[in-house]
C-alpha cells in the first residue's frame, strides 16, 4: 500500500513538464578507435555472438563462411577475450554486412594464432562470396576448465545496496516510465563509417525523471533543461540503463562484465559511494576468471585512469599466480608494460627463475616482429639469471628460443650468473653482489626442494577453533591433537658452491591452543604455521625470508605471508583480511624457503 509520502512523490513526478532546452555531456572517452586487424561480433543483442567483422583499411568488413571451421572461431573468440568458441553460425539473420566489403575468404587458422588476420587467407578483399555467406560465431562465456587451471569461470553477481526508504517504489517508476520528463540520449560509435564518411553512431534513448536526476549535478537537470546527450563506448552502452536505475533505487548488481563500465560511470557522474564499493569489489572478483582476460582488462583500465591502487592489486594477483597466467589464453596478449611490471617484482611466484626465462622467451616468440629487438632485450635483461640453477645455465645456449638473436644479452647475464654461483662469498665480490642489485635477489620459487605443502581439513580447523574455547576452561580433549607436520631439507643457498650443504627444517600447523602449548609457543589465532630450522649455518651473509602461500582450494594463490620469529598466523579476522577471497577458507598451505644473500 502506498503511503501519503509515496503518493505525493509520484504526483510530483507525473506533473513535471517538458521544455525545449538541451544539454550535452561526454562520458567514458576511454573507448578506442578501431585498429587494423581488430575484430567484433555484430548484429546481436548478445555480446558473445554475432556476425564476424574485421577492421581493415579504415572500414569494417565481413568474413565469408567458405572453409570456416572451429579453429578459426577459436582464434576469433580468443581475440575478443572470450574463453573459447561454442559454435559456428551460418544462415542466421544477424543482418548482412552490405554495403561494406567482404574482407576475408577461405581463411585457414591453426587455432593457436592470437589474431584472425595472422591466419592464412586469399588476400584482403579477394573473394567470390556474397553477403549471404557472411559467417557468424557464438563464443563461450560460461565455465571453462583449462588443461592446467581447474577454476570455473562465471560472471557471478555481487549486489550493492545503498537504498533508503522508497527504493523499490522509485525503481518501479523508472521501469514503467510514467511521467518521465527528461530524455537521456546515449550515443556510441560503432567503428563503422557511413556513406558520407561520417562515423556510424548507435543511439539509445532513456526517459527519466528530472526530479530524480536533479540529485546528480552532472546531468544539469535544472529548470529549462529537458534532455542530455551522453557519449558512451559501445561496450558500456548495455549497462547504462542499470546505472540510471541505480540513481533511483541505490541498488545495483555488479558482474565481471559490467564492473569496469559501472565504475567509470560512477566516477564521471560523481557517485562516490558506488565508485568506491565497486573498487573494493575488484579484488573480490579477480580470482573468478581463470582465463585472466578480466585481470588484464582491469590492469589496462587502472593504467588509463591512473588508479594506482587497482593497478597494484591486479599486478600483485598476476604475480602471485604467474604460473597460471603463463598457461592462460591471455598470456600471449599481455602488453609490454604489464610483462615488465611483473618481471620487476620479487613477490612473483614461480617454480624457478628458469621457468620465468622460458615463459618470457615464449611470449616474445609468439609476438614475433610486433615487439622490436630493443624491447625484447630489455625484457630478457629483467630475468634474474644468477637465480637460475647452474645445471640450467649450461643448457641455455642449446635450448633457448632467442639465444642466437640476443647473444650479447645472454652471454653478459650468464657470466654474472656463473660468477655468482662460484664466487659468492669472496671478499672481492661482496660489493658486486650487494643487496641493492635486484638481479641477485630471489623471487618466491616453489619447485623442489624449496617448498613443501601442508593441508588441514575444514573439519579439523572447525573442531580446533571450537576446542580453543572449550580448553579455555581447563578441560576437554581434542582428537586431532596430532599436529600436522613435515620435516624436509634444502640447500643452505641456491648457489653452486652450497649445493651439497643442506639445511634441515621442521614445519607444523597448529589449530588450537593445546597444540601450541605442547611446543612451548603462544598463539593468538588459528590456524598458525611454524617453520623452524633444525640445523645451524655459519654464513652470516645469508638471511632466510621464508613465506607461506595460501592456495585457495589448490587453484590460486590468495595470500602470501612472511614468517615472523618462525611463526605465521593465517586466520582471516576483523584485522586481517585476505587480499583475495577464498570460498569456505579451504586452503592448501605451501611453505617456501627463500635464502637471500645480504
Amino acid at each position: 500500500m502506498l503511503t501519503h509520502q509515496n503518493l505525493r512523490t509520484l504526483w510530483i513526478l507525473l506533473l513535471l513538464h517538458m521544455s525545449a532546452r538541451a544539454y550535452k555531456f561526454d562520458i567514458l572517452k576511454t573507448h578506442h578507435e578501431p585498429q587494423e586487424g581488430d575484430v567484433r561480433l555484430f548484429g546481436s543483442k548478445n555480446v558473445s555472438e554475432g556476425r564476424v567483422e574485421i577492421y581493415h583499411d579504415g572500414k569494417w568488413g565481413t568474413v565469408c563462411d567458405d572453409n570456416w571451421d572451429m579453429a578459426d572461431a577459436r582464434v576469433l573468440c580468443r581475440q575478443l577475450n572470450f574463453p573459447g568458441a561454442k559454435s559456428i553460425v551460418t544462415g542466421k539473420d544477424y543482418g548482412q554486412g552490405a554495403p561494406g566489403p567482404i574482407w576475408l575468404d577461405d581463411i585457414n587458422c591453426k587455432g593457436t594464432e592470437t589474431h584472425l588476420f595472422t591466419c592464412e587467407f586469399k588476400g584482403w578483399g579477394e573473394t567470390d562470396c556474397t553477403h549471404k555467406e557472411d559467417v557468424g560465431v557464438v563464443c563461450e562465456t560460461g565455465s571453462r576448465t583449462h588443461s592446467s587451471i581447474n577454476v570455473d569461470i562465471n560472471d557471478s553477481t555481487h549486489s550493492l545496496d545503498h537504498s533508503l526508504g522508497l527504493s523499490d517504489f522509485l525503481g518501479q517508476i523508472f521501469d514503467d516510465g510514467n511521467g518521465c520528463d527528461f530524455l537521456i540520449v546515449v550515443q556510441s560509435p560503432t567503428g563503422n563509417k557511413q556513406e558520407d564518411g561520417t562515423p556510424e553512431i548507435s543511439v539509445k534513448t532513456i526517459c527519466a525523471h528530472k526530479m530524480i536526476l536533479s540529485q546528480i549535478p552532472f546531468f544539469n537537470a535544472s529548470v529549462g533543461i529537458t534532455n542530455i546527450t551522453v557519449n558512451l563506448s559501445l561496450t558500456c552502452q548495455p549497462h547504462f540503463t542499470s546505472f540510471i536505475r541505480y540513481i533511483y533505487t541505490r541498488k545495483i548488481d555488479v558482474t565481471l562484465s559490467s564492473a569496469l563500465c559501472l565504475h567509470q560511470m560512477a566516477s564521471n557522474f560523481g557517485l562516490k559511494q558506488l565508485m568506491e564499493d565497486i573498487g573494493r569489489l575488484f579484488s573480490k572478483i579477480l580470482p573468478e576468471d581463470s582465463t585472466f582476460h578480466n585481470q588484464v582488462s582491469f590492469y589496462k583500465y587502472a593504467v588509463e585512469t591512473k588508479d594506482l591502487v587497482l593497478e597494484e592489486n591486479c599486478v600483485q594477483y598476476m604475480a602471485w599466480n604467474y604460473q597460471n597466467l603463463t598457461r592462460s589464453p591471455a598470456w600471449s596478449g599481455l602488453s609490454v608494460g604489464l610483462l615488465r611490471a611483473l618481471l620487476t617484482r620479487s613477490d612473483l611466484v614461480a617454480p624457478g627463475e628458469y621457468f620465468v626465462l622460458q615463459s618470457v622467451e615464449r611470449w616474445i616468440s609468439e609476438k614475433g616482429d610486433s615487439v622490436d629487438l630493443e624491447t625484447q632485450a630489455d625484457l630478457l635483461g629483467r630475468i634474474r639469471f644468477p637465480m637460475i640453477p647452474a645445471e640450467k645455465l649450461y643448457v641455455i645456449e642449446s635450448s633457448s628460443l632467442l639465444y642466437s638473436t640476443h647473444k650479447t644479452v645472454y652471454r653478459d647475464n650468464m657470466l654474472k650468473a656463473f660468477q655468482f654461483n662460484v664466487l659468492l662469498f669472496s671478499n672481492l665480490t661482496k660489493q658486486k653482489f650487494g643487496k641493492d642489485n635486484i638481479n641477485y635477489q630471489p623471487r618466491i620459487y616453489t619447485a623442489e626442494p624449496w617448498s613443501i605443502v601442508l593441508e588441514v581439513s575444514s573439519s579439523e580447523t572447525q573442531y580446533g577453533q571450537y576446542n580453543n574455547h572449550y580448553n579455555n576452561y581447563g578441560y576437554g580433549y581434542n582428537p586431532y591433537s596430532q599436529t600436522r607436520s613435515k620435516s624436509f631439507t634444502t640447500p643452505v643457498h641456491n648457489s653452486l658452491i652450497f649445493k651439497d650443504t643442506v639445511m634441515s627444517w621442521q614445519a607444523n600447523i597448529f589449530i588450537n591452543r593445546q597444540e601450541c602449548s605442547n611446543y612451548g609457543v603462544r598463539c593468538e589465532s588459528f590456524p598458525v604455521l611454524r617453520l623452524t630450522p633444525q640445523s645451524y649455518i655459519s654464513q652470516s651473509e645469508i638471511l632466510f625470508r621464508n613465506r607461506v602461500l595460501l592456495v585457495c582450494q589448490g587453484q590460486y594463490v590468495c595470500q602470501v605471508q612472511d614468517f615472523k620469529s618462525n611463526m605465521a598466523s593465517v586466520s582471516a579476522n576483523a584485522t586481517q583480511v585476505l587480499p583475495y577471497p577464498c570460498a569456505g577458507d579451504q586452503f592448501i598451505y605451501q611453505i617456501v624457503v627463500t635464502p637471500e644473500y645480504v
